[in-house]
């Protein structure tokens, strides 16, 4: 017979390999133990503070993606809001004589209200997420290229500064993501507000009962959303100096591969926030060790879906194996204990 601890580790493990946020601990501990055994030189200081501060930006959009699939959606419009925050603050001031410190501001405020707007198609509208962010992101992508008449514009030069500066050895970029998943993560665990954000993404109706506005919250999930890819978009503005117009299209796959790695459920439920910012450190650093190896870009793509598809397809098999076994637990009979038997005298027999 099983022993009740046996039994406990079991349940453990069964944990962890259907992807729990413990997971992605572990297995980012051991990529950065493995890569300089596989390349050389990969985790020596100039690698890993350049490194750093792309974690740091896919850590601060993957809050934002993590809001949205904590509501049972899925934010498509990732590209278009994260362009549309990098040509806010770098075409305002040059092109149209706003001052920084205005430019930052509306390049976080605007895509939360472009947020917003989405959460009321979704809550008010009834229109399926996928549908509404996709239609979106379409007219993001039309409007950054309106702003910018085509052309990328140059980071204000304070805000490269403060980009690409360090405070006591580390990148202001990771500080700001640190404060940011770490507020989120404060937010959604120990809130009044996160409470009810778990509540209606686990069941609307039955948050409903209780009393609270599902659709207010399911709104604001997709605001504060928003507010994470404007600053996320700010961060790479400053550090790249001149963005491409569209590179946020290369921020989509990322963000839902770290929210799943990090532990949240794509139907919806409790928000993994400080797991999701280690998984973008993880993704991050598995590119910078596929580039060291000489990988083209296309092939770090296919990686990224293979470790996606792998979490969720264990995600999915370990509960079923995990249950098939203990319905052939149940089925097969059990042993009487010999405590339980009785045993007859010799010679009571007539």
């Amino acid at each position: 017979m099983t022993s009740p601890v046996d039994m406990r580790m079991d349940v453990r493990w069964k944990r962890l390999l259907s992807g729990g946020s413990g997971a992605i601990w572990i297995a980012t501990i051991a990529l950065f133990l493995l890569s300089p055994i596989v390349a050389p030189g990969s985790l020596d200081a100039a690698p890993v503070v350049g490194m750093l501060p792309f974690a740091a930006v896919l850590g601060i959009a993957a809050v934002g993606q993590t809001l949205v699939i904590q509501q049972r959606g899925l934010d498509l419009s990732v590209p278009g809001m994260m362009a549309f925050g990098a040509v806010l603050v770098s075409s305002l001031p040059q092109n149209y004589g706003w001052p920084v410190w205005a430019a930052i501001i509306a390049a976080i405020v605007l895509p939360g209200g472009v947020g917003l707007a989405n959460g009321i198609l979704v809550t008010r509208f009834g229109v399926m997420p996928l549908v509404v962010t996709l239609g979106m992101n379409a007219v993001l992508l039309g409007t950054v290229f309106g702003l910018s008449n085509g052309t990328p514009s140059g980071a204000p030069a304070l805000l490269a500064d403060f980009a690409s500066d360090k405070f006591a050895g580390v990148p202001n970029a990771l500080l700001v993501a640190i404060v940011v998943v770490a507020l989120a993560g404060f937010i959604t665990q120990r809130s009044t507000i996160g409470r009810r954000l778990t509540a209606v993404g686990v069941s609307e109706k039955a948050a409903a009962a209780v009393g609270i506005r599902v659709g207010s919250y399911q709104m604001l999930a997709y605001g504060f959303a928003g507010v994470a890819y404007g600053i996320a978009a700010v961060l790479y503005t400053g550090y790249v100096s001149t963005p491409p117009l569209f590179f946020g299209e290369s921020y989509l796959l990322p963000t839902v591969t770290a929210v799943v790695l990090g532990g949240t459920a794509l139907t919806g439920g409790r928000a993994a926030l400080v797991s999701t910012g280690i998984a973008a450190l993880f993704l991050t650093q598995l590119g910078q060790l596929l580039r060291a190896l000489g990988w083209p870009e296309p092939l770090q793509l296919l990686a990224q879906a293979g470790v996606l598809l792998s979490v969720v397809l264990l995600r999915e098999l370990v509960p079923a194996l995990a249950r098939a076994r203990a319905s052939r637990s149940a089925r097969s009979p059990r042993p009487r204990s010999s405590a339980a038997v009785e045993v007859e005298p010799a010679g009571s027999r007539r």
